[in-house]
């Protein structure tokens, strides 16, 4: 009966101890997967804190990535406004400036502006027909684009055809007597003559090379243009002189 007792508390005591092994390790394990529920979110909570770190390094770093470019940009443009040149200013002399003289380069301009060029001619007495007056804007622009000083060219104008313009150099439209065959070259127009007049002027008497180049002045045109007469750098001077007195 004893041993029958002894049996029974043995096991017993057996089956506690099962249960208090099964409890121990049920807790341990719930302890554990409780740690490591807590390390993952903490895990998880450092990742997503990492990741908005980040996010806001880079948008620090892009904004200022940005604002340097901008910056750059700026100082860029603001370097290339300060190295630009200004814009080369044209200075003009006056009419009461303009300077000519028997000697002077023929292909050099008065320098004088287009407005008072056209105050000049519009002032011009001796221009009894208006023709000066009319082509004012015409004689300055070609005498620009063929390097010819202006006061010569209405000097010679008025020198071959009289500052009325007479009939036959009028109903031509050739004002510095050029011929062909004897005969003075029709135009179709006022412009086609002053043209015309101008780029013969540039080609052939005013320009190194050109066939009746003899030099820049008056006496050096007179050789070729008019070599049988002695007055004519006299005529052409004084019709000059008119322009701007």
């Amino acid at each position: 009966m004893v041993d029958s007792k002894s049996a029974l508390k043995i096991k017993q005591l057996i089956s506690v101890f099962i249960i208090i092994m099964t409890l121990g390790t049920c807790i341990g394990l719930f302890e554990t997967n409780e740690r490591e529920s807590q390390i993952a979110k903490f895990e998880v909570k450092k990742e997503i804190e990492t990741t908005k770190e980040e996010k806001v390094e880079i948008a620090r770093t892009t904004s200022n990535e940005r604002n340097v470019k901008v910056t750059s940009r700026s100082e860029v443009n603001r370097t290339a406004k300060e190295n630009t040149p200004a814009q080369a200013v044209v200075k003009y002399v006056k009419i009461e400036e303009i300077k000519i003289s028997r000697d002077m380069d023929l292909t050099k301009r008065t320098g004088v502006s287009k407005e008072d060029f056209n105050k000049l001619m519009q002032n011009l007495k001796v221009d009894t027909s208006g023709f000066f007056k009319r082509n004012s804007n015409k004689i300055y622009d070609l005498c620009e684009q063929y390097e010819i000083n202006e006061i010569f060219f209405c000097g010679l104008i008025a020198a071959e055809s009289g500052w009325n313009i007479s009939s036959n150099h009028r109903n031509a439209n050739n004002y510095i007597s050029m011929m062909s065959n004897g005969k003075l070259i029709k135009y179709a127009s006022e412009s086609e003559g002053l043209e015309a007049a101008t780029k013969l002027l540039h080609n052939r008497y005013l320009t190194p090379g050109g066939s009746c180049y003899c030099g820049k002045t008056l006496a050096g045109v007179q050789r070729r243009f008019c070599p049988n007469s002695s007055t004519w750098v006299g005529l052409v001077f004084g019709c000059m002189k008119q322009v701007i007195k």
